[in-house]
């Protein structure tokens, strides 16, 4: 029970590294606030998990739902010990094809919208807390047509470091997990039809070096250890998770 009695903030937790993430850390005795996009899949997920999670439907896109987000908790009277910002747009495109709407989309998911719940968040984070951004091996290697993607992702890296920083002194610390390539529906949202993922989960898993992608879970192991009191040494750095994809 590495954590027991400490709520926890999970941010796009109805599927994937963040439903995996969910689950670990009710096993590890936390309660589990998260968040989804989607309202009938979070209050399945809530009805799965009554007693030990609180589902609240938020756009991380949007600023004015992370400030309601965060208001929300505030009247409940809820204090943070760990949260996980796991909620991305993992939209890849050739150069060309990208249009100002889907930047705008792509970095408002994944840098702004995060940034001002962080920002909003600040004073009902418990002391040492750990904050703990999902990034990707893609800030490291050219995958192709991963462009904007890597480009948002490596936004974060910057931010577990200066915010680290900025809040040393509050005991609140910050760290970027960075998957390969995972096995989640993401995949879903970027091939257009069953033969293109396969197609693309082939050639993926050729360019990793365990040859096999990695399980949601195997990234869940990783945020349990920044969430626990077991990390509180480690500030303002990078775990890979990628099947030696970056340094092999």
């Amino acid at each position: 029970m590495r954590l027991a009695n400490k709520k926890i903030l999970i941010t796009g937790a109805t599927s994937g590294i963040g439903l995996a993430s969910l689950e670990k850390s009710i096993q590890e005795g936390a309660f589990v606030i998260f968040t989804g996009r989607n309202k009938e899949k979070v209050e399945d997920l809530q009805k799965k998990y009554p007693e030990q999670t609180l589902g609240l439907v938020s756009d991380s896109s949007k600023v004015a739902e992370q400030i309601e987000l965060v208001k929300t908790l505030q009247d409940r009277d809820i204090h943070l010990d760990a949260i996980f910002i796991n909620a991305g747009n993992v939209m890849h495109k050739p150069l060309g094809y990208w249009t100002p709407e889907e930047f705008d989309l792509v970095f408002d998911t994944n840098v702004k919208g995060p940034f001002f719940l962080i920002q909003a968040i600040v004073p009902i984070l418990n002391n040492d807390a750990s904050v703990v951004f999902c990034g990707t091996a893609d800030i490291h290697i050219a995958l192709d047509h991963s462009n904007l993607y890597a480009a948002s992702k490596i936004t974060l890296r910057s931010l577990a470091r200066t915010l680290s920083k900025d809040l040393i002194e509050q005991n609140i610390r910050f760290n970027l997990i960075s998957p390969g390539p995972t096995d989640t529906p993401a995949f879903d949202k970027v091939a257009p039809n069953p033969e293109v993922k396969q197609a693309m989960l082939d050639s993926i898993v050729h360019i990793v070096p365990a040859k096999r992608m990695a399980k949601a879970d195997e990234v869940a192991a990783a945020f349990i250890y920044l969430a626990s009191d077991e990390s509180r040494y480690v500030i303002g750095t990078e775990i890979l998770i990628d099947g030696g994809v970056v340094n092999l």
